[in-house]
């Protein structure tokens, strides 16, 4: 009599998810860790005026800080058009996208910011496109016919790789607000304990921003975080300046 033995199932080896999960994760924890070179330490988005000027000065007031900027601001902002461009890349919907991209460049508030996520959208579409190119990724770039954001930028990237949209958005998020506090670490100053709670802090706020966002269309988009938005404006005159913005 012959024995036989089944074979086991690969998703069950690597813990439940199959070959394009953890494909899918690899890619995202790539594009989205601070060794990815996009230059975002370079950037506070205006938390070192913020700093300067007395706004922030301690863990407590660079968490309110940080959580009206997600919540209420860039944070919010960016996600939704992290959306967008997901689902339009998603859906071959090249006009649509146009109109995404050419809406998220023109929302920036500020030069620094501009230059700030239009460096690193720029940034991340050329290292991604050398390193993980994948058929249609051009076409989608050549549809936006002008500079790219980072969060259009990745949106167009992780559809075209087919990552969902419900883990990108906490990955996005999960990943501007760790470089906020490590901007943050460094001017206010803070130890790392501190910084970890805050980051632990903001947690549920990051998870409700990206389900409001992903869950938006563009008729929700806007913010009311204006003293952010004039600390992203005075910075471009700080006397004294460790970041870009």
């Amino acid at each position: 009599m012959l024995m036989t033995a089944n074979e086991p199932d690969p998703a069950a080896v690597r813990g439940g998810i199959t070959e394009d999960e953890a494909a899918a994760l690899y890619r995202l924890m790539t594009w989205l860790s601070p060794s990815f070179p996009v230059g975002a330490f370079a950037y506070s988005s205006g938390i070192e005026w913020a700093v300067e000027a007395g706004d922030i000065t301690d863990a407590a007031s660079l968490r309110g800080w940080l959580a009206a900027m997600l919540a209420d601001g860039s944070g919010f902002c960016d996600a939704l058009f992290l959306a967008q461009s997901h689902r339009a890349a998603s859906e071959h919907d090249h006009s649509g996208l146009k109109e995404i991209a050419e809406l998220a460049a023109a929302f920036v508030p500020s030069r620094e910011r501009q230059l700030e996520t239009t460096t690193q959208g720029r940034a991340f579409i050329e290292i991604a496109r050398a390193a993980w190119n994948s058929p249609g990724l051009d076409a989608m770039i050549a549809a936006c016919d002008g500079a790219i954001v980072y969060p259009v930028a990745l949106g167009i990237v992780s559809a075209v790789h087919g990552i969902p949209l419900a883990p990108l958005l906490r990955a996005f998020l999960h990943a501007v607000v760790s470089n906020w506090i490590s901007a943050g670490s460094r001017l206010i100053p803070l130890g790392q304990t501190d910084s970890q709670r805050v980051l632990a802090d903001l947690e549920p706020v990051v998870a409700a921003t990206a389900t409001r966002a992903g869950a938006a269309s563009l008729d929700d988009l806007g913010s009311a975080t204006f003293r952010a938005d004039l600390a992203s404006l005075r910075h471009e005159t700080q006397y004294t300046r460790l970041f870009r913005s």
